[in-house]
């Protein structure tokens, strides 16, 4: 029997220096080809050339480069996925990723993936608009933190409409919004390690400073871009959108609007994965394993599988892992290779 996997797709920051050749160290076949020559005919740098480039900020992080790497690393894991053992019953995605989940969901015309995701990408090419920092909402064990939870909301109380929340992402608070803003609260709030860390080469995503990149995605992204998707795709606010009952048009109406000048919830969307789905596993595409961590501090929130701290989460993945990070090699090799159960609770090739 098949196991039922819920497929998650990750967002922009997740190609990285350590993550630099991740495309052409993989099988990736026909469709990242494919990708290359529309790269090509757009007189951009194909994909494969700025994965083989040695890694600068400057070239590999815009948004104009950054989201469709993302976007091909993920394709190639998600077409490597053994479909003989996994039926894959979900896709969701953070941030950028819902347009990655909407181009592998089948919700996008052949080819719609490149223009979707490398416009979206590229609309802040001449200038960004506001920023984005991140600020952790934990304590050691993964569980929620209450003062810091209200040291945000009163930062963003204050703030006047300068400052608004981006992104739930597990167990952090992605802030958005004007420069001056985000300086003056990266100064306010208290150091833990690394953080506050303001986020390079992104604008203040899922704000309402984004109304003008979503008036513009209106006027260039035509309907017939879009298409009933042939799985679920669980979007930014929770809702499911299913094969042969989703409204086209309103797909679209979110997906270039609500979903690019409001908060995305990425917490509520796998909590909502999980709990609707019930999948055997939740696999987490490449390049990387940032969302991995990410996605555990929300089953724990949920208790999920009796998950209370990260602790017993990671005692959980080390006896039989719930995600499976395709950008960790050992986890990438179990749902793309015909690994066999030796014993209960533990995989062995």
């Amino acid at each position: 029997m098949k196991e039922r996997i819920a497929v998650i797709c990750p967002g922009r920051g997740s190609y990285t220096r350590d993550t630099q050749s991740y495309l052409t160290s993989g099988d990736f076949g026909d469709d990242i080809v494919r990708l290359d020559a529309q790269r090509k005919a757009d007189s951009l740098p194909t994909l494969t050339e700025l994965d083989n480039t040695p890694f600068r900020a400057s070239t590999h992080l815009p948004g104009e480069h950054a989201s469709l790497l993302i976007y091909a690393c993920g394709l190639m894991d998600f077409l490597a996925i053994d479909r003989d053992r996994f039926d894959i019953v979900a896709l969701s995605g953070n941030s950028m990723g819902w347009y990655a989940a909407l181009g592998l969901g089948g919700a996008l015309t052949d080819g719609g993936d490149y223009t979707l995701v490398q416009t979206m990408g590229a609309m802040m090419k001449d200038g960004l608009v506001g920023g984005q920092l991140i600020y952790p909402l934990l304590d050691k064990e993964w569980r929620r933190d209450r003062e810091k939870e209200e040291l945000i909301a009163e930062a963003l109380e204050s703030a006047g409409g300068s400052l608004h929340q981006s992104i739930h992402y597990g167990g952090y608070s992605i802030i958005g919004g004007e420069e001056e803003a985000l300086e003056t609260l990266a100064k306010s709030l208290p150091s833990i390690n690394d953080y506050p860390f303001r986020i390079p080469y992104n604008g203040a995503f899922h704000t309402p400073l984004m109304a003008e990149i979503s008036s513009r995605a209106f006027e260039i992204l035509p309907e017939s871009l879009f298409r009933q998707p042939l799985l679920p795709l669980i979007d930014g606010r929770g809702v499911v959108w299913r094969p042969h009952s989703t409204s086209v048009s309103t797909l679209r109406d979110y997906t270039l609007g609500q979903q690019v000048t409001e908060t995305f919830d990425f917490n509520t969307a796998v909590k909502v994965t999980v709990k609707e789905f019930c999948p055997d596993r939740v696999v987490v595409l490449g390049p990387g394993n940032q969302l991995g961590g990410a996605v555990g501090q929300i089953l724990i929130e949920n208790k999920w599988l009796d998950m209370e701290s990260k602790a017993s989460f990671l005692k959980n993945q080390d006896k039989d892992p719930f995600i499976i990070s395709m950008g960790i090699a050992e986890q990438r090799e179990m749902v793309t290779r015909n690994y066999t159960k030796v014993k209960r609770g533990c995989w062995r090739s």
